[in-house]
C-alpha cells in the first residue's frame, strides 16, 4: 500500500542532509501518465507557507503531475527569499526530470510540500542534491520510501491503498502534531489510476478532506503548510462511477486520518467523539471540536478519569441547538450522563485501554459527525516545550 500502488506513478524517497538525524527527508512523487489531472487542498492559515503558495499556483492550471517534498524545514515566514528558494526547487526538479528521460517537465507542473521548523530558510544545495538522488531513485515501488522522508515528528509512516473496483486509489500522509482542522496539519499525497473528470477530482478531494482530515483535532493547532494532493492519470482505463469514486477516496483519507491520530505526539489515547441528534451537520461538528479542543476533558482522558461535566460544559460553549435537559453522554458504552444529568455510576467506564469512545446524543435531530481527538499527556507537552532546540 502507498502511492504507487495505482498504475502508472513513480516514487522515492532519500536521506539528503536536511535532517540531522540523517534520517530520509526528500521524497519525489511523479505521475508517468498517460493523463495528468490534479486536485488540492491547503491550509487555511494566513500565514500559509511559501510551498503552499506556490502549489496554489500549480493547481489553478490544473496539470500538475509532480511532488517534491522535504522535511527537515517548513519553508514558512521566510518572505520573498524563502518564495524564490521553492520556485527554484520546481525548476530544478523540472529540469533534473526532463534530463534523465522521464519526459519533457515545466516547473508549473510541479507541486512543492514541506515541513519542518518554521522561519528557517532551507539549505538550496542539499535539497539539491536530495532531488538528485531522489530522482535516481525513482520507482514504482518507491513509495513507501517517499512515505519515510516526509516524517518529522513522527513515529511511523502512513499509508493507505483501496483497490476493489478497477482501478487504485493510494495515499501517504505525515503528521504527529498541530493537528486541528482547516485543514488539519499534514502533507498528504494521494494518487489514482482511475479515468476521473478533472473537475470531478476536486469536488471529490474536498468533500474528502471536509469529513476526514478536517474532522481530526488532536491539539487545536493549525499549521502554515497543510497540503493535500490529489494525482490522477487514467492508466486504468476504468472510468468510476462517481459515488463510488467518492466513497473509496473517503476510505483512504480515513484511514489516513486515523493513523495521524493513532500517532499524534505524546498521545496515550485516541478519542472518537460522536455527536448524534443533531440539528444539523454543522452543529454536530461543532459540538464535537468543542470537546476535542477542551483541555480539561484531555486531561481527564489521560488521567483516566471519566468526568462527563468536562464534556458538557464544553458542549456548553457552542450555539448548537439543543435543549440541556435534553443531552445523554456516554463513554465506552456506559451512560453516565442522562437528560443533562447524573447518569449510570461513572466508576463503571474503563478507560484503561487506548481507544475511548465518546457518545453525545443532542435530541435535536438526525445528524451525525465524528471527530477525532487524543488525551493531553504530559510526553505531549514535553515534546512541544523542546521541539526547536
Amino acid at each position: 500500500m502507498s502511492v504507487t500502488e495505482p498504475i502508472g506513478f513513480n516514487a522515492s524517497g532519500v536521506a539528503a542532509g536536511l535532517k540531522s538525524s540523517g534520517a530520509k527527508d526528500v521524497a519525489l512523487v511523479v505521475n508517468i501518465g498517460p493523463k495528468a489531472h490534479s486536485a488540492a487542498v491547503f491550509t487555511t492559515n494566513r500565514f500559509a507557507a511559501a510551498p503552499v503558495i506556490w502549489s496554489r499556483q500549480i493547481l489553478s492550471g490544473g496539470d500538475g503531475r509532480v511532488v517534491v517534498l522535504n522535511s527537515g524545514g517548513a519553508n514558512a515566514c521566510t518572505g520573498p527569499e524563502g518564495f524564490l528558494d521553492t520556485h527554484l526547487t520546481a525548476e530544478f526538479v523540472a529540469s533534473e526530470l526532463s534530463k534523465v528521460g522521464e519526459g519533457e517537465f515545466g516547473a508549473g507542473e510541479v507541486f512543492v510540500c514541506s515541513t519542518g521548523l518554521i522561519g528557517e530558510r532551507l539549505n538550496m544545495r542539499v535539497l539539491e542534491g536530495g532531488v538528485k538522488s531522489a530522482i535516481t531513485e525513482l520507482s514504482p515501488k518507491g513509495g513507501i520510501m517517499a512515505a519515510e522522508a516526509i516524517m518529522t515528528t513522527d513515529t511511523k509512516y502512513k499509508v493507505s491503498a483501496v483497490n476493489d473496483h478497477g482501478y487504485t486509489i493510494g495515499g501517504m500522509a505525515k503528521g504527529a502534531g498541530m493537528l486541528a482542522p482547516g485543514m488539519a496539519t499534514m502533507l498528504s499525497v494521494i494518487t489514482t489510476d482511475a479515468d476521473v473528470d478533472p473537475d470531478f477530482l476536486q469536488q471529490a478531494l474536498s468533500a474528502a478532506t471536509s469529513q476526514t482530515f478536517d474532522r481530526l483535532d488532536s491539539d487545536g493547532c493549525m499549521s502554515t503548510n497543510d497540503t493535500v494532493i490529489l494525482l490522477a492519470n487514467s492508466a486504468s482505463g476504468v472510468a468510476p462511477d462517481p459515488e463510488q469514486f467518492q466513497a473509496d477516496l473517503i476510505k483512504v483519507c480515513e484511514e489516513l486520518a486515523q493513523l495521524l491520530m493513532a500517532d499524534a505526539e505524546g498521545a496515550t489515547k485516541e478519542i472518537h467523539i460522536e455527536v448524534v441528534g443533531a440539528r444539523d451537520e454543522s452543529d454536530a461538528v461543532m459540538v464535537g471540536r468543542a470537546v476535542s479542543r477542551s483541555n480539561l476533558f484531555k486531561c481527564a482522558m489521560f488521567g483516566e478519569d471519566p468526568n462527563w461535566g468536562r464534556i458538557l460544559s464544553a458542549v456548553g460553549t457552542t450555539t448548537a441547538f439543543f435543549e440541556a435537559d435534553q443531552v445523554d453522554v456516554s463513554i465506552n458504552g456506559v451512560k453516565i450522563c442522562a437528560a443533562g444529568g447524573v447518569g449510570e455510576d461513572r466508576s463503571q467506564v474503563d478507560l484503561t485501554q487506548r481507544h475511548i469512545d465518546v457518545l453525545i446524543d443532542l435530541h435535536a435531530g438526525t445528524h451525525r459527525a465524528l471527530i477525532r481527538t487524543n488525551d493531553l499527556s504530559i510526553g505531549y507537552v514535553v515534546e512541544n516545550s523542546e521541539y526547536s532546540t
